[in-house]
């Protein structure tokens, strides 16, 4: 699952799984981190049929402000449905 491959990478945030079957998510962490993150999302779970990865945004210079309201109150990384 996303959340636990993500809490043992040590990084927060969260995905939002929608009702068309796609993934929408937020990770906060370091860029070494981020990237093994985004290598596991591209193969996916066992269970999961992945078709694309796409990062959207990947700001390394975010301020602690921009981090707060990008996690939404989120203290560790959860799944949302």
């Amino acid at each position: 699952m996303p959340d636990h491959r993500a809490q043992k990478l040590g990084l927060k945030g969260h995905v939002y799984n929608h009702d068309d079957s796609s993934v929408q998510g937020v990770a906060v962490g370091p860029p070494d981190k981020i990237k093994q993150f985004q290598s596991f999302l591209s193969q996916g779970p066992s269970a999961a049929e992945v078709h694309k990865v796409e990062l959207i945004q990947n700001k390394s210079d975010a301020s602690e402000e921009e981090i707060k309201k990008a996690l939404g109150g989120s203290g560790g990384f959860e799944i949302r449905r």
